[in-house]
């Protein structure tokens, strides 16, 4: 599990297989078989090198996720959550639900397409994970939504450099999830 708080940025240095250079990112406690979310994946640490680490992407998590294709992209990176820690965004766990595009960013406010079948998941004032990032949903129309970036959150994290026609990895609120799953069962569908 995940937050959704960022802790460093790193850059692909080779994208088959994954290795991530990151030499701001804190690894002095990771060890192989950790996992770590890049650019909001749930990845496995393979090996720890010099600037940072390598993970194994299978083709299905290349297929349904954007931004671990090329060598030189940055990446949104955080640890996995431990007991006792804050819990700063909100409950994420790294196993994105879709691509979207950024149809806008500008005055710090981004509007994302999210494919149909999860725009029904996404609640005004609730949460998403967009690349990696906690955000708050300020706006709802039909398979579009907006978020307020703040100044800090574009510095700190890859989100400051999207433009329109960007794909972003999206992960819904797991209790969004849940909940149809437990009404569905209910009514028998």
């Amino acid at each position: 599990m995940f937050t959704g708080i960022v802790a460093a940025v790193g850059t692909i240095a080779r994208a088959d297989p994954l290795e991530v250079d990151c030499p701001a990112f804190d690894l002095s406690d990771v060890a192989v078989g950790d996992s770590i979310c890049v650019q909001g994946v749930c990845l496995t640490v393979t090996r720890l090198t010099g600037r940072g680490f390598t993970a194994d992407v299978s083709a299905e998590t290349r297929r349904v996720t954007a931004g671990l294709e090329r060598a030189g992209a940055r990446v949104n990176l955080e640890k996995s959550l431990a007991l006792g820690e804050r819990l700063g965004g909100h409950l994420v766990s790294g196993h994105v639900d879709g691509v979207g595009e950024v149809v806008s960013f500008s005055d710090s406010v981004l509007r994302v397409r999210a494919p149909v079948e999860l725009a029904r998941y996404i609640a005004r004032k609730g949460s998403i994970c967009v690349d990696g990032v906690s955000l708050t949903v300020n706006r709802i129309e039909h398979d579009a939504f907006e978020v307020f970036i703040i100044p800090h959150t574009q510095e700190v994290t890859t989100l400051g450099r999207l433009a329109a026609g960007a794909r972003v990895n999206l992960e819904v609120d797991l209790i969004a999830r849940y909940l149809e799953r437990i009404v569905n069962e209910r009514e028998g569908r």
